[in-house]
């Protein structure tokens, strides 16, 4: 799902934005579609340019029949997202909840052969994936019910990102023709973002796969795929295998606040000279890396230490927020 930021002291702290939109750099149009032609117009349009690009006529036509006027459901999403304020106590309190957990413990459990394989093949943690799947679609069970086609073709004519969603559109109607899902079958959010990966087609494109491999990249209905397609993409964000994400830290009051932050990389040595500890007790087992301590909530607020993993989770969603909570969840299920 497309998440509207959350505005933590005027700062992007929480879940943002889909795999797509992280790598993005669209930019408002000055003048809609809406304002230039009819709506059938646009998409003669866009069947014209589709063809031209070399995708077949019918593929085209069936997709564009999804769609025969601005879909207003998916206009009212986009021009009346509320803003948040909002915590990281908070958010984690809205994420991590006990239902969330059971779920995500239930469902992994069901799937633990097949998390278990997929993880080996990408050297990714089994956690990090689950905890990716729960955040974004729960488990699978809500990854949204727009066709993609309609949506995006609603943005691309009268969106505030127009140019950036035809785009999108151009590479959804592109994934039709190579056969991997019928227009009817490719749903997702409001935005575009799709299956329960909640890729958005150029994400799609570059980062789906199918488990085992060679057949189509199905990331809304085969759970194999699924999980070959967000271990793809953070493998190919190079997440290092056998490492951790991060974990709850305990730090003196002492602590120079100008030590804080996911830019500040020490040698865990020596953070623990500084007097940082693991929250769980003992000694860190990974003295050999280097992290950072983020205190998303500031001081008197949870203290974690980060390691190279956890940015990668970030290329994937660029929050700070969204990755703390796709590793704790990850851990509480997996």
């Amino acid at each position: 799902m497309l998440r509207r930021r959350f505005l933590v002291g005027g700062a992007v702290s929480a879940a943002v934005v889909t795999p797509a939109f992280a790598k993005s750099k669209a930019t408002h149009s000055t003048s809609s579609a809406a304002e230039q032609g009819s709506y059938a117009a646009f998409l003669a349009g866009v069947r014209r340019e589709a063809i031209s690009k070399g995708l077949s006529a019918s593929v085209v036509d069936d997709a564009l029949a999804m769609t025969s006027e601005p879909n207003p459901k998916v206009l009212k999403a986009d021009r009346h997202q509320p803003e948040f304020t909002l915590t990281w106590a908070q958010y984690k309190a809205r994420v991590i909840t006990d239902k969330k957990i059971s779920d995500g413990q239930a469902a992994v459990n069901k799937r633990e052969a097949l998390l278990g394989k997929v993880s080996q093949l990408y050297g990714v943690d089994r956690g990090v994936i689950a905890g990716i799947w729960g955040l974004e679609s729960a488990y699978g069970t809500k990854m949204g019910t727009f066709h993609v086609v309609d949506a995006l073709a609603t943005l691309a004519y009268d969106g505030r990102r127009a140019a950036f969603f035809r785009t999108e559109l151009f590479k959804a109607l592109t994934i039709l023709g190579q056969g991997d899902i019928t227009p009817a079958g490719m749903l997702g959010s409001y935005a575009g973002a799709m299956g329960q990966p909640q890729f958005m087609p150029s994400a799609y494109e570059q980062y789906a796969a199918s488990f085992p491999a060679g057949g189509r990249r199905d990331i809304w209905t085969n759970e194999g795929d699924v999980f070959a397609s967000i271990a793809n993409y953070l493998a190919k964000c190079h997440w290092i295998a056998g490492q951790p994400w991060g974990e709850a830290v305990d730090m003196p009051d002492s602590l120079d606040q100008g030590q804080i932050g996911r830019s500040i990389v020490r040698p865990v040595s020596y953070w623990a000279t500084q007097g940082v500890r693991p929250q769980a007790g003992g000694d860190f087992t990974h003295m050999g890396l280097s992290g950072a301590i983020i205190r998303p909530d500031g001081v008197g607020g949870e203290a974690y230490m980060v390691y190279h993993n956890f940015n990668v989770i970030r290329r994937y969603n660029p929050s700070d927020f969204y990755a703390l909570g796709v590793g704790l969840l990850g851990s509480a299920v997996a």
